[in-house]
């Protein structure tokens, strides 16, 4: 009996986390936003408040919706991923609606701890006395 209780909490301590970020999106909802019919205030009470407004061009509010899983000792990853655009008017009519998902997520990969720069290496002794002499070593002359 007490191995099988070893088990259930050597499994239940494996399982993954899930983890939820952001807006949650309800399908009769969204569907419910139609364009030449909405308005801004009428998609603040269906939707709520989007997670972000464009600050330029045509307003845009866009509801951003990301779930991440992470097994123990591991770093989080990406489950799911949802953006839905409420493009507007200027007179804050809904024109359109789109949404994208994981496939227009930018996986960026650090190359090290270090930011690659053109131009060569200095050392410490370089870095320290590299200025001796150069300093106002370009002063313009007076008299011509």
């Amino acid at each position: 009996m007490a191995a099988l209780v070893g088990l259930g909490l050597a499994v239940a301590g494996c399982s993954s986390i899930t983890n939820h970020r952001g807006y949650i999106t309800d399908e009769t909802l969204i569907q419910s936003v139609q364009p030449g019919l909405d308005n801004q205030r009428s998609v603040r009470g269906t939707l709520g408040q989007p997670t972000m407004i464009s600050q330029f061009g045509d307003p845009v509010w866009y509801y951003i919706s990301s779930r991440t899983q992470q097994a123990p000792f591991r770093q989080p990853r990406i489950d799911s991923h949802s953006v839905l655009a409420v493009h507007f008017d200027a007179a804050g009519n809904v024109v359109s609606t789109e949404r994208s998902g994981i496939e227009q997520v930018a996986h960026i990969d650090p190359e090290s701890d270090e930011t690659p720069t053109l131009g060569r290496e200095r050392g410490f002794l370089e870095d320290l006395f590299g200025n001796i002499g150069t300093v106002g070593s370009g002063a313009p002359t007076q008299g011509r």
